[in-house]
């Protein structure tokens, strides 16, 4: 079968695609054939070695397909995203994967298998930030950094799904579906929140930037508010006046989605489904590309030339 390989870390042009072995299920397991796989920022620090993979690799995360193998599920579309997939174990960016049967998701009827694929890892990473972690209620109002990327996207929409209403800050001057959207190149962001709580505050923060902008993120929350760490660009440690975190009773939560299991992505897959099936959720616009031209499509990931999704199709 063809596959996305890397024998050392690098820059995208170390990935080749490559003729290997089809994997032969082990008990409690199912082959999937693959069709479409989204290429995710994380991806492409996997094949730098940001996440010190054991080599040779197939790298990626999310993917939609349909299992092959005889049983149950024989015949259903799927999608997913492996644990440990690319780092631990080989990725989802070849012709064929074999997954455990619980990690195992039923792929919405109404998107095609390239919408399918681009999911995964945003829409699990603010899932997990905002529904597991931050416990996010009707009626609440969410801040959001970087709103304008993947993440920022899926935020956006699952917190108007939740009931929420949400401030977007960014850098883009691309439309926002956030009810308020802070441009923080030319607009003083704590006034506009202040401006758009009534002085209250955000119940809750997604920080998906990080570095310079944690503090912000944090002095923007209302007395007992909520703050989620998933990254941080630039740099890694932060200051912040902690006499002042303590007397405002806040909290500071951080979430790893590269720690979650794979019956635990599932899990947030068949909940992400009703989302979708209804349309209070929407896939991300995307590009997609054959995989024999997988080097340049994990280029215009790295060099963020496009606001849409990378996606590779195996047909």
């Amino acid at each position: 079968m063809k596959a996305l390989r890397f024998n050392e870390y690098g820059q995208p042009d170390v990935l080749r695609v490559s003729e290997i072995a089809t994997p032969e299920p082990r008990p409690g397991e199912v082959l999937i054939k693959v069709i479409a796989v989204a290429i995710n920022p994380s991806d492409v620090k996997n094949v730098a070695g940001v996440f010190s993979a054991t080599l040779p690799r197939t790298p990626g995360r999310d993917f939609a397909g349909k299992v092959v193998s005889a049983g149950e599920w024989q015949g259903r579309e799927v999608w997913g995203s492996g644990a440990g997939f690319g780092v631990i174990r080989d990725g989802a960016q070849s012709e064929y994967i074999s997954l455990p049967v619980e990690w195992l998701s039923a792929k919405p009827a109404n998107l095609s298998m390239a919408q399918a694929a681009t999911i995964g890892v945003p829409y699990i990473t603010a899932w997990s930030a905002l529904v597991v972690a931050g416990n996010i209620q009707p009626g609440e109002t969410l801040l959001v950094t970087g709103s304008s990327g993947a993440v920022g996207y899926a935020a956006i929409q699952i917190a108007h799904w939740k009931g929420a209403r949400v401030i977007g800050v960014g850098i883009s001057d691309r439309p926002s579906e956030a009810d308020v959207y802070v441009n923080s190149r030319n607009q003083d962001v704590l006034a506009a929140v202040a401006l758009a709580t009534d002085g209250r505050g955000a119940d809750i923060v997604l920080d998906a930037v990080g570095g310079a902008s944690f503090e912000m993120a944090l002095k923007s929350l209302r007395q007992g508010g909520r703050q989620i760490a998933i990254t941080s660009t630039g740099i890694r440690r932060v200051e912040f006046d902690l006499i002042d975190f303590y007397h405002r009773q806040l909290q500071l939560i951080g979430v790893d989605t590269m720690k979650l299991t794979g019956r635990e992505i599932a899990s947030i897959f068949d909940q992400l489904r009703a989302g979708f099936e209804t349309g209070s959720l929407r896939p991300p616009d995307h590009v997609t590309w054959l995989i024999e031209h997988a080097v340049d499509a994990y280029v215009a990931v790295n060099t963020r030339n496009s606001a849409k999704k990378q996606v590779l199709l195996f047909e």
